[in-house]
Order: structure tokens, then C-alpha cells, then sequence
């Protein structure tokens, strides 16, 4: 039975006297014990104490013993103050410095105690010989060793540091005001209600009523912690227990939250977490951020966080030493935030830039919005008038004839509307014209319009001509063909002359003839297409039992939209046999959709031929966590590309008429091509297994089971042909001073090119010949990437000097649900870790799948990677050597460091992935650039 005793000796120079107090009582049967020697301790320990008053200085220690059976074991001595020098140090501002008298006296203090008392360290007098003094004479130095890092982060602590270190260290969402803690017990009050049983909460459902649903191995470590403290093992606890567990961790202050979680490891009460408690507990965390890889490696991480804390190796740590790692939190994370110190201040208080009238707001607002979409705006006013003024010139010109006085307004409104019907119907044509559109890119017409938005008004042209067709059709079936069949003898005369032998068809005639025919089947062959392009049906995110379940996928908007082609040609027709014009410049359709279908055909034939030309082999093909996988291929003849740009891949031995895009993750420079395909479909999952499953092994290339002719090449691989590259958004990151670049999971594909190829154009001309040293044979395609980079590279095909890059400086933020994702481009993180001397480009990971940095569950996770990487350089979650953030960035911060580090700068600001994020960094984008000298420009790309 262990009992700490504290020996409190006060001294000075004007007394003689001692005075000596003990702070534990001594077992009733001491006496026995001490016998005429004094037993433990004896009479000369007071004594002795007593005597450190010869100092002649205003001494004042703390000695801590333990008593243990019939030995005392000495801790430490640490210095105490009196109430007039805690008030000078105040005054000093607390500096470590003004310690070092005491700290001195103090270990001096501590040796003659040991000189003293040798008997103090071990468990028995008669152990004392030569030998056992040298051990001693070593722990003297251990144990001074640890005392005086002890008294050195007691002096330290400071409220400001307590205060983050608070942050760091919560094991509820959010801090809680007192507001805030009432409305959340009142939910935990509720899932008690819902989980207990006869007014019992079980041990096991303890987390999902505190809220940790996901988290219930953590929370039942939470709670048996909490069980020891009250000398319980209980299984169950009622709702007044359990409102006391909850005040204890929503408790404000950052030593009752130390105490809970240092509790946690410490699972046999006895004040100390050995290495396989730190153990235990890493894997308790691993374990509630479903970091498989990281329970895996708990014991060499358990290990390192001993060897921080633990330098004299006693084996294990106190509640001081865990204290001090979360107090010096931000000096173990600083080294991997550049952008924490920005190098020129914020000088704008966005809060007073604001307006504050509603008035200045809306202009404020309306400016912003003016500014951020005036390309957009003069591209469709100019279409919207285009469209307005076709109509009413159609519309004046029905009503001008003979016909109107038969059909009226419906026969202007159809013969309108169907003037609109065939500017969209050429007009939706060019926004697929790929090649067209990439080669405007590269022209200056990219200062006024914008090609981002191509698809967008591809889309917006579709839902104008969903709408013409039922102005139209309606039109038509509903108002003027019932006039037409219904119209007087004389009215009809008018017009006679306009059908066939003068005579007046009827309802059903209209349907069937020409005319009716052609123009019901468009509405049936559009109707198709436009509806299986929705993203309801696109996407699979609706489900049908089969066979209908075919109707939804990528397959089905694919096969669909080629019905088109038929509607263009029914187009012609319908536009040919009209019934009210008869000369040739009157059925104007051909007239509309000529050039736009010509080039479309043209495109179409470009790329046919293309893809033949631009079959490639396969170098490499590896399969990657998060069901990715990687292809390396050779580099067509005469292929050019630029980074930021796509291709399309067609496997005719999986399909002969699909062609799918990939973002290219190769440099421009490299002499070779490469992509990152994540399998989320079925040609995808095809494609997978035809270059990996040959002979059971899943790294072997080639298959020779292809019967089709033409589907294999001479080397018996799977044909793949290539098309493109075509026109991206990220291609022109070129343009701007600095690049934030955000990719969210496979969304990373483009932004790797682009580093890549920052990185070749800023190597030192003399790093050229080590760039073979760089290559990694275990990375899935960046073993290829240094060998085949020449110092030729800056030069264009000409022999002239490429002009400087304008890009500075890149910010790259990857963010990511698993960690294996981080696999996907170790190559390409660690060379621009280590290649990038000037600095220009920063990598920052985010991991979604771990709680946000602070949150309890993930703060041994942090300082097990900051100590790994201040050690290894390696990071513990990625394996590269850029540190992973946890949880989502702040998006504000982001924007706000950049601008002030960047004042005057135009910034590219470049993300691809999902739809959810691109509204906030548009949003932000446009409100930084207006409150700040720095300009952000948003550009997207979906996957």
C-alpha cells in the first residue's frame, strides 16, 4: 500500500527553528515499527531539514516520500514560493529565468538529502554497498533530471497556454456556455430517457447518450474512468450518476479535463501510465477515428511518446509530463503551418470594410454580383435577345398574312416559338464542340467568355428548347389546327391555295401527315434523352427493379443522347414540308443548324481518327487503396497537352461506343501519360479487371483471351485508345499570381499535373542531373517521372525561351474520407517536399474521417504525429512527408491568410469535386476580393 508523504521545511536566515510538518499519518503501530532506532526516517530527518536554513536565502521546498511497507522511497523536492515572491515573479511576468535560484537551490537541496539519507532509495538498510551506491549516484541524476523539467513546466504554465491547450482537449462538440449546457443536457436527458432500462443507463449505451454514437469504444473508456474515481466497477448507472459524469467532462477547466483523460490511461490507479497504458489508449483512439493502419503501429507510437516524456526511462509518466505536451501543443504543430505566420500583417478589419446601411449592403451585393458574373450576363442577354427579337419578327410576320385570319395568334405564337426552336437547336451544338473549345481557351476570347460555364449553357439552351417545344406543340395541337379544321368556307379560302388540292384536312390528317409524324417523334426522341440526362437518372440516384434499372447510369444518358442525331435529321424534314411556305429561303432549319451541325460532324471525325492514331501501350498499372487504380502509358506521337487538362479513354474490348474522360496526372514535360481511375462503375470495374485479374495475379498486364478482331495489339494487350486532350478549367492556372488549388477525393487528379509541372519549371538547372534519384519504384507511376525530365524541358520545339511563369506560389488543400487515399500520390507529395527549395508550393491534407483537431478522441493522434514527424519527417497517417490535417478546413481562414500574405495579388482559385463546396469558395472568392487589395477568381469542374 502506497501513501505519499510531503516533508514542508521553512527557513531563513533570522531563525534558528525549524518548522516541520508531515501531510500523512503514520499507521497507529509505527511506534512498533521505529523501534530505538526511529525506525523509519527517524529523528535526524527533521533535524536535517531544519539545517537547510543555512543557506542564508528564503528557502523553500516541498519534499515528497513514499511510504511503502517498511521503506521510504524518495520522489522529489520542488521548490515552493512564499506569498512575497510569488508576487515578485508576477511583476517579472513569470519568467523561467527569475527561477533559476530557486531551481538551484532546490536540486542542491535534493543532493544533500540523498547524501544525507542514502537509506531513502532503497527498501532496506542492508542493501547498501559500493555498487548499489553507484545506482544510486545514477538515479540521483535521473530523478534531478525529472525534477527539474517538472519545476521548469510548472513556471511555464500560463493561462494563455492553458486556454489553447483547453481547445485542444474537449470531449464534447463544442464549448459550452452556460446556455449551451443546458440545452445539451437536455438532449442527453432525452436519449436517457430512450436507452435506459428501469431507470439504468447501461455501461455500453453510455456513448450514444452522451452523443459519441460512433465512438462508443472511447466513450466506455470515458466512463470506466469516471467509475474508478467514485472506487466503483459498475455496469449501470441512474440519471443523477449520469449527470455527473456529464458536468465532470463539459467541465470548462482544462486540469478537470487533463484529469479525465490522463484517468482514461490510467487503469490501475496508481498515478502513473506505463507504456502499454499509452498503448491501450492510442489504440482506443485509432479505434474510434477507424484508423486501422494506426492501431497496427500503437506500440511503436507508444513508444515514441515514452521517449518524449520519459528521457531518464523510469518507465512511465505523471499527470505533469502529459499536462506539459498539451500545454506546448502549438510548438510540436508549427512546423507544418506555414501559413500560420503570414509574412505581411492583416491590416484590414473586414468587419468595419463592411457596409453597414441596408441600403450600401444591397448595392454592395448587386456590385458583387455584377463583377462576378458579367461574363455570364452578356452571354445570355445576348442569347435572350437573340431569341426575343427572332420571335417577334416571326410573330409580325404571321400576323401580316392570310393565315391569321383563319388561326389568329396561335398560328404567330407556333410559327414564333419555332423560330426560337431552331437558333437552340444550333446553338446547343457548340458547347460539346470540345476541340473548338479547347483551341478558343488558348486565345484572348477566355477574357470574355466564359468556356467554365460550357455545359452549364448546353443545359440552360436543352430546358429553352424543352420549353419552345410545348409553346409550339401546344400551339398547335391545342389552338390553331382545331381553328384550321374548323375555320368558315371563306376563311379557308384564303388559304387554300396552301394545301394540298385546295381541300381542308382534317385533325386526324395533321397528325399523320408528314409534318405531324416528324414532329411527335422528335418530342418522343427528345423527351428520352432529355429526361435519362437528369441527374435523378445520370447519377443512379434513383432505383428501379430490373430490367428497368437499366434506364439510369452514365450507359443510358450515353445511348440516349445519341437519339439526337435522329431528331436532327427529322428536324430537316419537318422543316422542308411546311405547309404555309413554299419558297426555298422561307424553310430556313437547314439554314440554323448547317454550320453548327458541320462542325459537330466534323469534330466527331477528327476524333475518330484521332483515337486510332493515338492507341497507346500500357507501361504500368497499379491498384491503389480506396478502389483506384492507376495507368501509365506511353505518350502518343505529336501529343501536347497542358496541365489541368483530360482525355477520354475507349477499351473496344469492353465496349467499341464508349468513350469516358480521365484527368491527366502526368506532367507536360514527362514523356509518358498517366491517369487515376476510381472504379464507381461498370465500365470502370470492366476496365480494372481487364489489365490487372491475368493469371490470379492482380500486377500482371496483358491478356490474350480477346476474340474480337482489332481488340488486341501485337503485343497481346488490351487495345486503349486515347482521345483528347481537351480544354479544362485548371488549364489555365498559368494566368494568375498565385493558385489555390482544392480537390476533394479523386478531385485531386488535375491539380497533381499542375503540381508537377510547377515544380519542373522552378528545379535548379544544376538538380537536373539528380533528378533520376527521385524516382520511387514503389509509387505507381512517379517512378518514371524524374528519368525521363531533361534539362530541355524550358525550351520550346523552336529552340526560344519559354517566358517566366507568372505563378508564385501554390496552396494545394486535398481533402479526403480515408487514409489509404493519401496513397493514390505519395510520389508526387514527397517530391515536392523535398524538391521545392524556394518554397513556392504548400500541400495540406485533410482527413474527414478523423474528429477535428482538439476533439478528445483525436488529441493523442496529433501528438503522436507531430512528435513522428519532428522525428522521421514522415507522417503517420499518409506516409509522406506533408502532415495530414483533421476534419474540414476553416475555408475562411484559408482565404483570409492568403490575402494577407498576398495583398495585390491575383489568385486562381481552382476546385474539383462535388457540387456541396463550390457555392462556399465561389462565395468567399467574391467577398474577399472585394474587401481586400487581393483578387480571387473561382473556377469549377465537376466529376
Amino acid at each position: 500500500m502506497k501513501s505519499p508523504a510531503s516533508f514542508h521545511s521553512f527557513g531563513g536566515s533570522s531563525s534558528k527553528l525549524s518548522n516541520y510538518s508531515r501531510s500523512f499519518e503514520l499507521p497507529e503501530d509505527f511506534d512498533d515499527l521505529a523501534g530505538d532506532e526511529y525506525g523509519v526516517g527517524g529523528a535526524m530527518l527533521p533535524i536535517f531539514l531544519s539545517g537547510l536554513q543555512r543557506n542564508n536565502q528564503q528557502d523553500l521546498v516541498e519534499v515528497t516520500l513514499e511510504l511503502e511497507n517498511d521503506s521510504i522511497v524518495f520522489c522529489s523536492v520542488t521548490p515552493s514560493t512564499t506569498p512575497q515572491q510569488v508576487g515578485a515573479e508576477e511583476k517579472e511576468g513569470g519568467s523561467v529565468n527569475g527561477s533559476s535560484g530557486i531551481l538551484a537551490r532546490s536540486l542542491s537541496a535534493t543532493s544533500r538529502i540523498r547524501r544525507k539519507f542514502a537509506w531513502l532509495k532503497s527498501g532496506s538498510s542492508s542493501r547498501a554497498s559500493s555498487s548499489a551506491a553507484e545506482v544510486d549516484q545514477i538515479q540521483d541524476r535521473r530523478i534531478t533530471a525529472r525534477d527539474e523539467r517538472r519545476i521548469k513546466a510548472k513556471l511555464q504554465r500560463t493561462k494563455s497556454s492553458a486556454e489553447r491547450a483547453l481547445k485542444g482537449l474537449r470531449f464534447i462538440s463544442k464549448n459550452t456556455g452556460e446556455n449551451d449546457a443546458v440545452e445539451m443536457w437536455k438532449r442527453v436527458e432525452s436519449r436517457f430517457e430512450s436507452l435506459a432500462k428501469d431507470g439504468l443507463l447501461a455501461r455500453e449505451d453510455f456513448g450514444e447518450c452522451i452523443g459519441m454514437v460512433d465512438s462508443k469504444e472511447f466513450a466506455v473508456g470515458i466512463f470506466d474512468a469516471l467509475a474508478r474515481r467514485r472506487r466503483q466497477r459498475i455496469e449501470k448507472i441512474t440519471k443523477e450518476e449520469l449527470h455527473d459524469f456529464w458536468s465532470q467532462i463539459s467541465d470548462q477547466s482544462f486540469d478537470a479535463r487533463l484529469q479525465i483523460f490522463f484517468d482514461m490511461a490510467d487503469s490501475n490507479e496508481d498515478g502513473r501510465v506505463t507504456r502499454e497504458e499509452v498503448q491501450e489508449l492510442i489504440m482506443l483512439s485509432a479505434s474510434a477515428n477507424k484508423l486501422s493502419k494506426l492501431k497496427e503501429q500503437a506500440e511503436e507510437y507508444a513508444s515514441l511518446i515514452m521517449e518524449e516524456l520519459d528521457p531518464e526511462n523510469f518507465g512511465y509518466i505523471e499527470l505533469w509530463q502529459l499536462e506539459t505536451l498539451l500545454l506546448q501543443r502549438d510548438t510540436y504543430m508549427n512546423y507544418s503551418r506555414p501559413l500560420s505566420t503570414a509574412s505581411v500583417g492583416w491590416s484590414q478589419n473586414l468587419s468595419s470594410v463592411r457596409p453597414k446601411s441596408m441600403f450600401r449592403r444591397m448595392c454592395f451585393k448587386l456590385r458583387c454580383l455584377l463583377l462576378e458574373n458579367w461574363r455570364r450576363g452578356w452571354i445570355l442577354l445576348l442569347w435572350i435577345m437573340a431569341m426575343a427579337t427572332l420571335f417577334v419578327w416571326k410573330f409580325m410576320q404571321y400576323k401580316n398574312r392570310a393565315a391569321f385570319q383563319v388561326m389568329g395568334y396561335c398560328l404567330c405564337t407556333a410559327k414564333g416559338s419555332a423560330e426560337t426552336l431552331k437558333l437552340n437547336m444550333a446553338l446547343i451544338l457548340l458547347p460539346v464542340c470540345r476541340n473548338t473549345l479547347t483551341w478558343l481557351r488558348s486565345t484572348k476570347a477566355r477574357s470574355f467568355v466564359p468556356f467554365d460555364d460550357s455545359i452549364n449553357f448546353h443545359k440552360t439552351i436543352a430546358c429553352a428548347i424543352a420549353i419552345g417545344v410545348l409553346v409550339h406543340g401546344g400551339s398547335h395541337l391545342a389552338c390553331d389546327f382545331i381553328r384550321l379544321t374548323n375555320a368558315p368556307s371563306e376563311k379557308f379560302a384564303l388559304i387554300a391555295s396552301d394545301f394540298s388540292h385546295g381541300k381542308r384536312p382534317t385533325y386526324l390528317e395533321l397528325l399523320i401527315g408528314i409534318l405531324g409524324i416528324t414532329g411527335i417523334a422528335m418530342v418522343i426522341f427528345m423527351a428520352i434523352a432529355f429526361i435519362l440526362a437528369t441527374s435523378h437518372f445520370r447519377r443512379n440516384i434513383l432505383r428501379f427493379p430490373a430490367p428497368f434499372n437499366r434506364l439510369t447510369g452514365f450507359n443510358a444518358f450515353w445511348y440516349s443522347h445519341h437519339l439526337l442525331g435522329l431528331v436532327y435529321i427529322l428536324l430537316v424534314i419537318h422543316g422542308t414540308f411546311l405547309y404555309l411556305s413554299h419558297q426555298w429561303y422561307q424553310r430556313s432549319t437547314w439554314m440554323y443548324i448547317a454550320v453548327p451541325l458541320l462542325l459537330y460532324m466534323g469534330e466527331r471525325t477528327v476524333r475518330a481518327c484521332r483515337a486510332e492514331h493515338y492507341s497507346v501501350k500500357i507501361f504500368k498499372v497499379s491498384v491503389l487503396p480506396g478502389d483506384v487504380f492507376s495507368m501509365v502509358m506511353s505518350k502518343p506521337q505529336g501529343f501536347k497537352y497542358k496541365s489541368g487538362q483530360y482525355i477520354f479513354l475507349q477499351c473496344p474490348s469492353i465496349s467499341p461506343f464508349e468513350w469516358h474522360p480521365f484527368s491527366i496526372t502526368s506532367a507536360p514535360g514527362d514523356e509518358y501519360l498517366s491517369v487515376h481511375i476510381r472504379t464507381v462503375g461498370d465500365w470502370t470495374k470492366e476496365l480494372k479487371r481487364v489489365f490487372t485479374e491475368v493469371n490470379d495475379s492482380p500486377f500482371v498486364i496483358g491478356r490474350a483471351r480477346f476474340g474480337g478482331p482489332g481488340y488486341i495489339d501485337n503485343n497481346c494487350q488490351p487495345k486503349l485508345l486515347v482521345d483528347g486532350p481537351y480544354g479544362a478549367p485548371a488549364q489555365d492556372y498559368r494566368n494568375y499570381d498565385v493558385l489555390l488549388l482544392v480537390g476533394l477525393g479523386i478531385g485531386a487528379t488535375p491539380f497533381v499535373s499542375i503540381l508537377r509541372d510547377l515544380l519542373n519549371n522552378s528545379r535548379p538547372e544544376d538538380q537536373m542531373d539528380l533528378a533520376t534519384e527521385m524516382s520511387r519504384s514503389d509509387d505507381s507511376w512517379n517512378s518514371l517521372a524524374s528519368s525521363n525530365y531533361t534539362a530541355n524541358s524550358s525550351l520550346t520545339i523552336g529552340g526560344k525561351k519559354k517566358s517566366p511563369p507568372r505563378t508564385r506560389n501554390a496552396y494545394f488543400y486535398w481533402v479526403t474520407r480515408e487514409s489509404g487515399s493519401f496513397e493514390w500520390f505519395k510520389g508526387v507529395m514527397d517530391e515536392v517536399a523535398e524538391m521545392d527549395h524556394k518554397g513556392q508550393i504548400e500541400l495540406h491534407n485533410y482527413l474527414t474521417s478523423v474528429y477535428e483537431e482538439g476533439d478528445a478522441r483525436s488529441t493523442l493522434i496529433t501528438m503522436v504525429q507531430a512528435l513522428n514527424h519532428a522525428k522521421h519527417g514522415v507522417d503517420i497517417l499518409s506516409g509522406t512527408r506533408v502532415r495530414t490535417h483533421f476534419a474540414r478546413p476553416n475555408w475562411k481562414e484559408v482565404f483570409r491568410k492568403i490575402a494577407s500574405k498576398h495583398p495585390h495579388a491575383t489568385v486562381g482559385v481552382f476546385y474539383c469535386g462535388m457540387p456541396v463546396l463550390a457555392k462556399e469558395l465561389k462565395k468567399l472568392s467574391v467577398e474577399l476580393s472585394h474587401l481586400t487589395s487581393t483578387r480571387f477568381e473561382f473556377h469549377k469542374e465537376y466529376f
